[in-house]
């Protein structure tokens, strides 16, 4: 038989959850809540980007919202045991670290800080869902079990979004859009989304003060499996960036929705009129299904939009669901934790419904405006509308949640209309600081000659990547977005630009330019992924302040190495004197140290031939140390030609080549490491026979990045524990994203690949390509013409090949080393193809 389930139920659990813990949690989700407002309003002053604002929001309150009364719902109404008090603290504890470390490593662009928090979200998202998953075993009733396996679902959805998130807190890998479309899918619909729907067949119904429907659990279940399978498929579609995918995935997960309503259809409308939990628990889910409707819609008319469409609908997401849902959940539940009986948490319900009509009318009015690109007076309005309903809500709830997780005094005591009047000149005032912090003060004047340079911001990158200008220039750049997705662009802490969506232009005023800036896009991840610049004084020579592995821009002299490949020619013989140098050379972006090196440069000259081809090398020490040199591509003692020799000495190293391959040459004077490591390794191509013609061939030597002077103690020491700074292709890291390689749709490329190491292992991997042509030490793995195709090279240290592919479409296509670590810190490049 279907009953009423009230605030009496909701208590049953008793004090011990529902106390101290419960009350003090709720208190974390107000301030949070209330932090999100802040930072909307304050984010310009205090130099954060905007979207901070949002996972305050979502991470900090929502997520703490969900986790604590997740649990409490299913001991309630799945009459469950109580979970362990000490877990409760922890789980919350480490939960609110690691949402912190989230935001300050994103902010300050600390991977590992923010890598860190990922992680222990993540983890905690997937304890948690284990324990809903065990209290549910141990629950005397399964009429509302069907809570546990929307819980759990979430939980992991979140651990999915969340390790997506620290994915892109380090740039991505060129996948940037694909996976921050999968994060936004997994965190907006499967962790809040999944939560809430599955709670709110059963939390409406108690607001509203009905029954809930007898088939309640059997609407559930089968409603679960159309929302899951939906979420899976818009993350497999997003992620592989596939819009057929995403659409299908929407309209099923939108039938979802719609069919969850139908359990909701009650005869308790009309008692809805006077209360607020009802009025703000439905408008967000029917913010969800426009916003579910709208993007649909939206991909349907332009399938390449979705990076586009997801930034402009997350207002309707963020604000118009989780934000609505929050503050209609809590205005429902906030008496349960804080109320000492029926009678009290009648009277904390009273106060926090104090005002609600103009709540609600305020956050629904302003959703709208904040999706569309409106004029700015209109979204500052809008902005403004949101911070007051949300603001007011918060300030209301925690002067009744205060005095309970201080002091365990009564909310209601005192209570009166004495904090009435100085609430609203509170919101008063932060209505009008809304216009003056989004107006922006003065702009100095300008002194000296005025300079404005266009500035476009595309595939990932920010182009031009150094403007050069005299010192005391009053510069403006002019920034236009022509990327799929949204950006924006600070110079330290000078200025910047708000979010420009794709094809937004915007003036940004930098001043009076005196010493050297940094410029890089303020969204998650992306100044990682190389979205980066440099403004430079002309005669200064110092670049701007980047980390190194952040891919800043090389020096304005600076020259990429040549990675084209010439056909071998005619001769049988080839005689080479090849000198051992000491150079200081560009190692890393805007990095100059001193190198051990073949020929002047890293890697030593490319040697190509056929098979029989003679080779006489004359090696001269030019340098201060010995060294000698050791031909992987020729087969003899290595007693005489691999002697060390010192310097002002020279040697005779001849060999015949008999085998076809990618072959390594290097210096193998001990210890090998420190000497490889320091630059002294090239490549030795021995045609196989009969190897076809292409339109281009390119030969990449992979090596490993290492700080330091070749004499250094300290250098050697990191070869030995093998801790590279950097890894690259041809002697340094990120240099064809700064010059790409070029190709054209329908030509064949041949990649000759050669992991120079010396001790890591290399994956070659051409994004967006497949390989119908795979040649791996000395054997074909694959020919053109067969039904496979291959997506990586793997080489071990001082192995070689080669691959070939044709591009299907003009783009850019980035070439990593799929070992993650070492594309994200150099071992990348791109392919530039042209129609």
């Amino acid at each position: 038989m279907s009953r009423v389930i009230g605030v009496e139920e909701l208590n049953r659990s008793g004090k011990r959850f529902r106390g101290p813990l419960l009350v003090w949690g709720n208190v974390f989700v107000l301030g949070w809540l209330g932090i999100a407002a802040l930072l909307v309003l304050l984010h310009d002053e205090l130099g954060v980007p905007w979207w901070l604002a949002l996972h305050v929001l979502l991470l900090g309150a929502v997520t703490n919202a969900v986790v604590i009364w997740s649990e409490h719902f299913v001991t309630t109404w799945c009459r469950a045991p109580d979970p362990p008090e000490r877990r409760v603290k922890v789980g919350l504890s480490v939960l609110n670290l690691s949402v912190v470390l989230v935001l300050v490593g994103v902010v300050a662009d600390w991977h590992w800080v923010s890598g860190t928090g990922a992680g222990g979200v993540s983890l905690v998202a997937i304890i948690h869902g284990v324990h809903v998953r065990r209290l549910r075993r141990r629950a005397l009733a399964t009429r509302f079990g069907h809570l546990t396996a929307y819980y759990v679902a979430a939980s992991m959805s979140l651990a999915a979004g969340g390790t997506l998130g620290g994915s892109m807190t380090a740039g991505g890998m060129g996948w940037y859009p694909r996976l921050w479309a999968a994060h936004v899918h997994l965190n907006l619909l499967g962790w809040v989304g999944l939560s809430v729907l599955g709670t709110l067949l059963v939390l409406l119904p108690t607001a509203l003060g009905v029954r809930v429907r007898q088939d309640v659990e059997v609407w559930a279940r089968r409603t679960w499996w159309l929302l899951v399978t939906a979420l899976v498929v818009v993350s497999v579609g997003a992620l592989l960036a596939t819009t057929w995918l995403v659409i299908t995935g929407l309209l099923c997960y939108g039938a979802g929705v719609v069919a969850l309503l139908v359990p909701l259809r009650t005869g308790g409308l009309r008692r809805a009129v006077r209360r607020p939990a009802p009025w703000f628990l439905v408008c967000a889910v029917v913010w969800l299904l426009v916003a579910l409707v709208v993007e649909t819609g939206w991909l349907l008319r332009s399938p390449d939009s979705l990076s586009l469409v997801i930034d402009r609908l997350l207002p309707l997401l963020a604000v118009g669901f989780a934000a609505q849902v929050l503050v209609g959940a809590l205005t429902q539940l906030l008496p349960v934790a804080l109320g000492r009986g029926p009678v009290e948490s009648r009277r904390i319900a009273a106060v926090l419904q104090r005002g609600w009509p103009l709540r609600l009318v305020a956050t629904n009015a302003a959703i709208p405006l904040l999706a569309f690109d409106l004029p700015r007076p209109v979204s500052v309005a809008a902005w403004g509308l949101e911070i007051v309903s949300v603001g007011s809500f918060v300030l209301v709830a925690l002067s009744v949640a205060a005095p309970v997780a201080y002091r365990g005094a009564s909310p209601t005591a005192g209570r009166g209309t004495g904090a009435v009047p100085g609430i609203a000149a509170g919101l008063a005032v932060t209505l009008v600081a809304v216009f003056f912090a989004v107006s922006g003060g003065e702009q100095p004047e300008a002194a000296g000659p005025a300079q404005t340079v266009d500035v476009t911001l595309a595939n990932m990158r920010i182009e031009p990547a150094v403007v050069t200008v005299a010192e005391g220039t009053h510069l403006v750049l002019r920034v236009t977005n022509r990327d799929a997705m949204a950006h924006d662009l600070r110079l330290a802490d000078e200025a910047a630009t708000e979010r420009l969506a794709t094809g937004e232009t915007q003036l940004l005023d930098v001043g009076v330019v005196r010493e050297p800036l940094a410029g890089w896009c303020t969204v998650a991840g992306h100044r990682a992924a190389g979205m980066t610049m440099e403004v430079r004084t002309a005669g200064s020579g110092e670049p701007a302040v980047h980390d190194v592995e952040r891919a800043p821009v090389p020096s304005a002299d600076w020259r990429p190495r040549d990675a084209t490949l010439p056909p071998a020619d005619a001769t049988t013989v080839h005689r080479v004197e090849l000198h051992v140098t000491e150079q200081l050379l560009e190692v890393a972006p805007g990095e100059r140290e001193r190198r051990w090196t073949f020929g002047g440069t890293v890697p030593g000259p490319t040697l190509r031939g056929k098979v029989g081809d003679r080779f006489e090398i004359t090696l001269v020490n030019d340098a201060t140390t010995g060294h000698s040199i050791d031909f992987h591509a020729g087969s003899l003692a290595p007693d005489g030609p691999m002697r060390t020799i010192e310097p002002g000495e020279r040697l005779v190293y001849a060999f015949t080549a008999e085998r076809s391959g990618a072959w390594l040459y290097h210096c193998s004077t001990a210890p090998m490491s420190l000497h490889l490591a320091n630059g002294m390794y090239g490549a030795v191509i021995i045609d196989p026979p009969d190897l076809a013609p292409v339109d281009r061939e390119y030969v990449l030597v992979s090596g490993q990045h290492f700080d330091g002077a070749p004499d250094d103690d300290e250098l050697l020491d990191k070869i030995r524990r093998g801790s590279p700074d950097g890894w690259s292709f041809n002697g340094m890291p990120w240099q064809y994203d700064h010059a790409p390689l070029t190709a054209e749709v329908g030509r064949r490329v041949r990649f000759w690949v050669i992991n120079a190491g010396p001790s890591d292992p290399v994956s070659f991997h051409v994004v967006g390509g497949q390989f119908d042509t795979v040649y791996a030490e000395g054997a074909w793995l694959l020919r053109p013409g067969a039904s496979g195709g291959s997506q990586a090279l793997d080489l071990a240290p001082a192995q070689g090949g080669f691959v070939e592919l044709t591009f299907p479409e003009p783009g850019r296509y980035p070439f990593v080393d799929h070992d993650l670590r070492h594309a994200e810190n150099g071992a990348h490049g791109y392919v530039g193809v042209r129609p």
